[in-house]
This record gives C-alpha cells, structure tokens and sequence, in this order.
C-alpha cells in the first residue's frame, strides 16, 4: 500500500464495536453509566458522529454492545483521553468480566432515523 492510501485509510472515517459481559448484579449501574458516556461522547467531541449502546431483547443477558462512528482514527484516539471515558473506564472496570473491541472501516447506507 502506498503512503498516500496509508494516509487516506487511516484518516477516514471507521466503526467500532464493544461487547461486554456484565458482572452478575451490575447490570443496571453499569447500562446507566454507559448510556451517560455515550451521551457525553457524541455531546463533547466533534469526531464522534454516532455512539449506539445495544442492549439484548432476551431478558436477564448481562451484555451491552457498543457501536461507534468516528470522523478519523485521530478522533477516536482523543476519545480514549476524555475525562469523561477516563471517569467511565474507571468507575465500571470492576462491573465487567469481558470486553472485546473490534475496528471496522466503514461503508455507511443510512437514512435519518431521528432517534433520540
């Protein structure tokens, strides 16, 4: 790959997704905590175009699922050193018993669904 196409794909815009499974009887404290964080993110960093928590249909699952849109690698990077991911990272660290993180490059096909 050329350094020009190493530029273009590095700096535009990507996806990703966060999968965590939920300590037993954390579930809630955590949900509240992360829909704040999502909130803040697309709130305060002009890079972060979608922040999206998923939580299962099925009832009682202790997971939540995280889906991201940032303009630029950069700007995710600068998300990671937000006071409010740092707050968020620290206070539910002990709520989590795994976390998976996958980067996708992204090809959006959407409408305005105007959900709030």
């Amino acid at each position: 790959m050329d350094k020009q196409a190493e530029n273009t794909e590095r700096d535009a815009a990507f996806a990703i997704t966060v999968e965590f499974e939920i300590v037993e009887g954390s579930y809630d404290a955590f949900y509240q905590l992360v829909c704040e964080n999502a909130a803040l993110s697309v709130e305060l960093e002009p890079g972060c175009l979608r922040f999206d928590v998923l939580m299962p249909v099925k009832a009682g699952a202790a997971r939540v699922l995280l889906y991201e849109i940032y303009q630029s690698r950069a700007d995710f990077a600068a998300h990671l050193q937000m006071a409010h991911y740092l707050a968020f990272d620290r206070t539910t660290r002990d709520m989590v018993r795994t976390k998976t993180v996958e980067n996708f490059r992204l090809t959006e096909h959407a409408k305005g669904l105007g959900f709030a």
